[in-house]
């Protein structure tokens, strides 16, 4: 049993990462696993190497640990590109010069990845690509080319159930996903995840309910790389006294200030209603 932690650092780890690192771990620990620590740092414009020595200070304060190497995905770009020339040679991408503007206008709804891109480029071919163009799955092709139901299995403390993926899920709340984003070309979260989620060997994916809507899109890109899928634990999220659930662009607090504020990792436990 493998399973991972895997924060972005593009800002400071808040309440809410501390639960799903505590959870990772727990998890772990309780099926006799490992628990891994990856940098999903492939966000060139917004990663920082201050947040990302954050990051260990957070986790081990708060009493984890993992094994080494840890595994950066900015030093794996390589690996991203040729999984994406895979599924380019499989006729499944096409390039995508629209700005997020030109989608809202064109009528796009929001959906499961944001809004629902409306097929703009669809009818563009790989050969045609320009310097700067985005890459997207066609999903319609991708799911041409799956011959058997697409499904996973969810888990929870003491219950496990299997979810069907429909191809209307797919195509109406997922639609043509962004492979790899323009201008930067940094490899986009759904393909360096998937990939590094089969190449570490993760049999257990945990994370929180803010994902579940996307693990369709993951399963349908394990399938067609030939990738095992793993088993789903989508945890609690963790919220404000609205409700609201926290996230780096509230600037929601962050770990380091309550450390610096004297609390100790139990009364972080205490403030998340998180137990052992």
């Amino acid at each position: 049993m493998i399973t991972r932690f895997a924060p972005s650092p593009t800002g400071p780890l808040h309440l809410g990462h501390a639960y799903s690192a505590l959870t990772v771990w727990k998890v772990a620990r309780d099926l006799g696993g490992t628990a891994l620590l990856r940098i999903e740092d492939t966000d060139s414009t917004r990663a920082r190497p201050v947040q990302e020595a954050g990051i260990y200070d957070d986790l081990v304060w708060l009493g984890l640990d993992w094994p080494a190497p840890v595994r950066r995905q900015s030093d794996h770009v390589g690996d991203y590109d040729a999984v994406l020339g895979r599924l380019a040679q499989a006729g499944l991408t096409y390039p995508c010069g629209c700005t997020r503007r030109h989608i809202i206008n064109a009528g796009a709804v929001p959906g499961a990845d944001g809004m629902v891109y409306p097929g703009t480029c669809r009818d563009r071919d790989m050969a045609n690509a320009k310097p700067g163009d985005g890459i997207r799955l066609n999903m319609r092709k991708a799911l041409a080319q799956v011959d058997c139901p697409l499904a996973y299995i969810e888990i929870g403390a003491s219950t496990a159930q299997t979810t069907q993926i429909t191809h209307k899920k797919l195509t109406d709340d997922i639609g043509d996903p962004i492979l790899r984003r323009k201008d930067t070309r940094d490899p986009a979260y759904h393909l360096a995840c998937v990939h590094d989620d089969a190449l570490q060997g993760i049999t257990h994916v945990v994370r929180g309910t803010d994902l579940q809507d996307l693990t369709p899109l993951h399963v349908l890109l394990q399938r067609l790389l030939g990738y095992d899928t793993p088993l789903y634990y989508h945890h609690r999220l963790i919220t404000d006294e609205s409700g609201k659930r926290l996230a780096k662009i509230d600037k929601s607090k962050a770990l380091a200030k309550y450390r610096a504020e004297g609390l100790t990792p139990q009364d972080i436990k205490h403030m998340i209603s998180f137990t052992d």
